[in-house]
């Protein structure tokens, strides 16, 4: 008898594996980066602020709570923070090539301070990633060790434990003008 019940369970378990991860990535939000901007309009009229109060400059600091706690799937580009040859601890997603670095660093609502759950291996900066975990809102200063010294870069939510996975391409990116001496960033590699 017991060896039938345990036979009972461990197919039990075999067969609901592949609908508990179903459920799982049904539970995944897929995000873009505009959904990290939250409208200061709709912010100020929750508030009961008066509309003249929705026109002051943002400078990136306002975060979207309502992605608290939830998982949720980001692609951008990935700038190490912590490394160790080819291996990633921790990294900054950024919505475009050379963001923090050779390029104007993004509003800190517009990086993600990101921890791998698994170290990752990268070829190089700035690869397209794709990041799935629970985002928390809050801001964050990392170090970035860049060529002509440190920058402190201030990010606005964090995801930690976080699968991660080499992607194609980034669906909303921010491309470079035509005439930006950082444009061979976006060439696609062959």
């Amino acid at each position: 008898m017991r060896i039938c019940l345990r036979s009972t369970v461990v197919l039990a378990i075999v067969l609901l594996l592949p609908i508990a991860s179903a459920n799982a990535s049904a539970d995944t939000a897929r995000i873009f980066w505009k959904d990290l901007r939250p409208a200061t309009q709709a912010i100020a009229e929750d508030a009961g602020l008066p509309m003249i109060a929705a026109k002051l400059p943002d400078h990136g600091e306002t975060l979207s709570v309502n992605l608290q706690d939830k998982t949720i799937q980001l692609a951008g580009y990935a700038l190490p923070v912590d490394r160790d040859g080819d291996l990633v601890y921790q990294f900054l997603l950024v919505p475009w090539t050379g963001a923090c670095s050779h390029m104007p660093t993004p509003p800190p609502n517009q990086i993600v301070l990101v921890t791998p759950a698994h170290p990752y291996k990268m070829a190089e900066a700035y690869e397209p990633v794709s990041v799935t975990g629970t985002l928390q809102p809050g801001m964050e200063k990392s170090q970035l060790f860049i060529l002509d010294g440190v920058s402190v870069i201030q990010s606005g939510y964090t995801v930690r434990k976080a699968e991660v996975a080499s992607v194609d391409s980034v669906p909303d990116t921010v491309t470079l003008p035509v005439n930006s001496p950082w444009s061979f960033l976006n060439k696609k590699k062959n």
